[in-house]
């Protein structure tokens, strides 16, 4: 991978990490104050902000993880299993954004507080989300299969210097 590509990745890493801090610390406490002036959107006010937050820490969990395979990228050592690791913590990250996505909806389902057609979307996005972490366990599959390959081609790499 490019030096540049790495650092794009890496601005773009930054930028969502930073996004995801002022929503939760900012945008958060406003739409708590916000929420309180109805009484039936007051009901859904702890669910909402409770399981919005979760939902971020997951993310924010993910994109260090994914810094983390970065710089193993860019030290040449990602295919080992020290990589295992932060890809399975990632998987679990969007596995758990994906739950705690679809609890929102759940939370947000009763009363008359959010239309039915924005539960229907929230689940989508759960859905969605969902895809992400399979997409990631068949990544890992396909790095599981790097390592071994690359474990291979050492060893023969060895066998045949010996022979030499």
């Amino acid at each position: 991978m490019r030096k540049l590509t790495v650092l794009a990745l890496r601005a773009v890493i930054c930028l969502i990490f930073a996004g995801s801090v002022f929503i939760q610390v900012v945008m958060l406490s406003l739409m708590t104050l916000d929420v309180t002036a109805e009484p039936d959107v007051a009901l859904i006010r702890t669910p909402l902000v409770v399981l919005t937050v979760l939902g971020i820490l997951a993310l924010q969990v993910a994109v260090v993880c994914v810094w983390g395979l970065l710089t193993m990228v860019r030290r040449g050592t990602v295919f080992s299993t020290d990589a295992f690791g932060l890809v399975n913590i990632v998987t679990g990250a969007f596995a758990a954004a994906s739950l705690l996505t679809f609890g929102l909806g759940v939370a947000l389902a009763p009363g008359e507080a959010v239309p039915p057609g924005v539960v229907l979307l929230i689940g989508g996005v759960a859905t969605m989300i969902a895809a992400v972490a399979l997409i990631v366990l068949v990544l890992r599959a396909l790095l599981i299969q790097a390592v071994q390959t690359d474990a291979d081609a050492r060893k023969m790499r060895t066998e045949l210097d010996e022979v030499i």
